[in-house]
């Protein structure tokens, strides 16, 4: 599991079978990305696209109330060659398609200030819960470059593409509770009842069975990238994976005998 080894910037912890929490772990920079972070974001999150083992749902937060992240650490940026330069961002692009990309569903729970990168990251995930507190920016035009780990083609998707264009553009920050008129994030909760509220979703994720839980994500996700037809084939496809596993019968079986399932992910 890969809660049981040593991260350089990360916070890992299974705080339940099969529920991983993971948390940017620099507080006394307001959790900037550096190129550990996102070594270690590729190395956490690349094999779950295809080996997601026990794991049933995770939770991307940030160390303490300030920040979820606030993107890229631009010190470390300061006097980097143009080469340099692009080898960097080639490891970010990375690090945030492997949260993309995982089969295994990700929640952010944006404790704080998710700005850049961070925000970025925040929207690769499946869905977002937001502190009352928290706060979004993609400034990258301020910087004199532009959001380069998916924030040009997930925030559209996630608010429009009026709005997008207007947040990319100005680079402006918004609130939590706009975030959430606009369909960015899921719920707002008071600070304190953040991680509860999620940790609530997560087990209830957890509880349902993880090949539909999968399947569905990957319907999902991969539907919105076609036409309707082809995405209702992709439906069926991902119905299909389901009919011969333990799990359904599983479910089957937990209804008539009313009780409550347990899923064993096979």
């Amino acid at each position: 599991m890969s809660a049981a080894r040593s991260w350089r910037r990360l916070a890992v912890e299974e705080a339940e079978p099969g529920l991983l929490i993971v948390r940017f772990n620099r507080p006394e920079v307001r959790n900037a990305i550096d190129t550990a972070t996102m070594e270690d974001l590729r190395e956490l999150f690349g094999p779950l696209a295809f080996t997601p083992g026990g794991l049933r749902c995770i939770v991307l937060t940030g160390t303490g109330d300030k920040a979820f992240c606030a993107g890229g650490d631009l010190k470390e940026r300061q006097g980097m060659s143009d080469e340099e330069w692009r080898l960097q961002h080639a490891i970010a692009e990375e690090s945030a398609y492997a949260v993309l990309n995982s089969s295994v569903p990700v929640i952010a729970a944006v404790n704080g200030a998710a700005f850049g990168g961070g925000c970025e990251l925040a929207l690769c995930c499946d869905f977002i819960y937001a502190a009352s507190t928290a706060s979004f920016a993609l400034p990258e035009v301020t910087r004199g470059i532009m959001p380069g780990a998916g924030g040009t083609q997930n925030l559209p998707r996630a608010v429009g593409e009026r709005r997008a264009k207007e947040l990319l553009m100005t680079g402006r920050p918004f609130s939590a509770a706009e975030a959430e008129r606009w369909g960015m994030v899921n719920e707002v909760c008071e600070p304190e009842g953040l991680m509860p509220r999620v940790m609530e979703v997560a087990r209830t994720i957890c509880a349902n069975a993880p090949i539909s839980v999968r399947q569905i994500r990957k319907a999902v996700h991969q539907g919105l990238q076609t036409d309707l037809t082809t995405g209702l084939l992709l439906e069926v496809q991902a119905y299909e994976r389901t009919i011969p596993t333990e799990d359904r019968r599983e479910g089957v079986r937990a209804f008539n005998e009313r009780r409550r399932p347990v899923f064993q992910g096979r």
